[in-house]
């Protein structure tokens, strides 16, 4: 994160890690994340990411997970306010111990039915609870910060790797008629495309860096040369535990969580519609241009003048070719 930045905020929420990262623990395990040593933002890290694992480590275990000593353990755990180690994890079971009975009980019931029901109906619960949750907690405050910073850009650029780059090509899409310049980073040339785009990144850009596990090394590491070079960083993903989200200054968290699929894109494409569409209303100006184009592509849109004709198009040009046929006739 950059040294004068805040924490990313919070437009959504992934559950149970959002909801973890926004107790009264989780915060105080985001602040160390934001400004502690590096290791103390090691086991942050950590505890952020492995909340249940962390519950069942012995102090040895943790250590080891963190390549750091048992005392540099012991020692974050007193400076975040507990006693000790063994404090520090009761405190993480009780925090996540009310923040799952939700969860459970969500997949519990969809699990229940899932043996009455198919698969396909399965995948399409998980999408539309993902969205409510997702919609739910959303906060708009930081939805029109994130549409300022769009509006006043320079230049927008646009990245996404794998199935993240078809949520990106989307974004770009809808970002184009409202913002002065889009750039698609990745589109078909991969990494050196994308690191060859970012080289003229400056402190008036904003990157929209999109990234759902599984993350990829590439997205990160370029996020990461943008941040340097001072261009404004939006994250689309999925928890403030992501690491793209210690990167942003802005960040919108999709929730993502899917019964088979490593995670699911269908509460990220909500989200981008909802940017777009707050895009589009934010000033008279966007509204003028979304009327304009409208204006313009219907033209060529099925029954236009330059498109595909319906019936009654097709019948009435008939109808004037052979009016025209018989006065060349005669």
């Amino acid at each position: 994160m950059k040294p004068s930045a805040s924490p990313a905020s919070v437009a959504g929420v992934h559950a149970p890690d959002a909801a973890f990262a926004q107790s009264a623990l989780g915060q105080t395990l985001m602040r160390v994340l934001a400004t502690g040593s590096a290791s103390h933002r090691l086991i942050a890290d950590y505890l952020l990411r492995n909340q249940m694992r962390v519950t069942a480590l012995g102090i040895e275990e943790l250590a080891d997970s963190c390549q750091v000593s048992t005392a540099t353990i012991s020692r974050f755990a007193r400076d975040i306010g507990q006693k000790n180690y063994s404090a520090m994890r009761g405190a993480m079971a009780e925090t996540l111990q009310s923040l799952l009975q939700p969860v459970d009980k969500l997949r519990h019931t969809i699990l229940h039915r899932a043996r009455a029901t198919s698969p396909v109906t399965q995948s399409l619960e998980y999408a539309a609870a993902n969205i409510a949750a997702t919609g739910a907690a959303l906060s708009l405050e930081q939805m029109q910060a994130v549409v300022r910073r769009l509006t006043h850009a320079r230049v927008v650029y646009v990245m996404g790797f794998g199935l993240s780059a078809n949520l990106a090509g989307m974004l770009v899409q809808y970002l184009q008629p409202f913002c002065p310049h889009v750039v698609e980073v990745v589109g078909i040339g991969g990494s050196e495309v994308a690191a060859g785009h970012l080289v003229n990144l400056t402190a008036h850009d904003v990157l929209v860096v999109i990234s759902f596990p599984r993350y990829t090394l590439d997205c990160i590491g370029l996020a990461s040369f943008a941040r340097d070079r001072g261009a404004h960083i939006v994250a689309l993903t999925d928890s403030p535990a992501s690491p793209l989200a210690e990167l942003a200054d802005h960040a919108l968290f999709a929730q993502s969580m899917h019964p088979v699929l490593p995670s699911s894109a269908s509460t990220a494409l909500a989200m981008i519609e909802a940017l777009a569409v707050a895009l589009m209303v934010s000033n008279k100006g966007n509204v003028e241009k979304a009327a304009r184009l409208s204006e313009v592509i219907a033209a060529y849109l099925y029954g236009g003048e330059h498109g595909a004709q319906g019936p009654r198009k097709s019948a009435l040009r008939q109808h004037q070719g052979r009016a025209v046929q018989k006065k060349q006739a005669i």
